[in-house]
């Protein structure tokens, strides 16, 4: 038999980026334990729509755990109290009847609120636009083995690859850092031939995007990688600057 919880609510609310904003509490009675975090989301809001309210903002595309775009705070965990998932991913069996849940937007400088939960990450692909790509001419594919690569150099490089953009581990560091995500963009393309072309026009472009745009810098305390939904190695930091400190060296 289907369990339901009654559960309280503190979700933060904002007009937008230039608004104070608030938290406001809402009660949410007969919670199906196998619905997900966001469809409970979806409950209040046709609850609040039923009371004439204006109901709350926030980001989700593929509830599947794969674009990253529904990133809440939850009870002061980025993607809520359990590891190596999203949200959309969180199940409400996770909470007991009588919880206080309290949502919040990621909260970075570099990340503003659109609305409510809602918060603009323009940056990071501001971030991969800058150098997360490698360049080709155009015509014939190679085959597929042609060019011999080590499995661990692989697997490596599709660990890192595995990063969703989320911002989580933004969310998660004190000083706001995204040396997380770009230490994972640059990694999957400098473990691999492919990449080795242009890996000192990578690093620097990307690593002064992200000065340009705002975010901390990285003191190591390991917050990002122990937050991270898609487990990514806090060992790719260590790479980003060896390959930032080869990058200087040649110039």
């Amino acid at each position: 038999m289907e369990k339901a919880i009654n559960i309280k609510l503190k979700i933060w609310r904002q007009r937008g980026p230039k608004e104070p904003g608030q938290f406001v509490n809402y009660s949410l009675d007969n919670v199906p334990t196998d619905i997900s975090f966001l469809e409970m989301l979806d409950m209040l809001n046709e609850q609040l729509v039923e009371q004439g309210e204006e109901p709350v903002v926030f980001d989700n595309d593929c509830r599947e755990g794969i674009c990253g775009m529904c990133s809440l705070y939850i009870n002061g965990n980025p993607h809520g109290p359990v590891g190596g998932i999203t949200t959309c991913q969180l199940h409400m069996r996770k909470f007991h009847d009588g919880d206080v849940i309290i949502v919040e937007p990621w909260r970075s400088a570099a990340f503003p609120v659109i609305r409510d939960l809602m918060v603009d990450r323009t940056a990071f692909d501001k971030i991969q636009q800058a150098g997360g790509y490698i360049s080709f001419n155009t015509g014939g594919a190679q085959d597929a083995n042609a060019i011999p690569i080590p499995k661990e150099a692989a697997d490596e490089a599709m660990d890192s690859a595995t990063c969703i953009g989320c911002g989580a581990c933004v969310a998660a560091c004190k000083n706001g850092s995204a040396m997380l995500f770009v230490s994972a963009k640059v990694s999957q393309f400098a473990l691999l031939p492919q990449g080795r072309v242009e890996a000192a026009r990578r690093v620097r472009a990307m690593v002064s995007k992200m000065d340009e745009l705002g975010f901390g810098n990285c003191t190591n305390t390991g917050a990002c990688a122990a937050q991270c939904p898609k487990n990514i190695s806090l060992s790719n930091i260590a790479r980003l600057n060896r390959e930032y400190m080869k990058m200087k060296l040649k110039d």
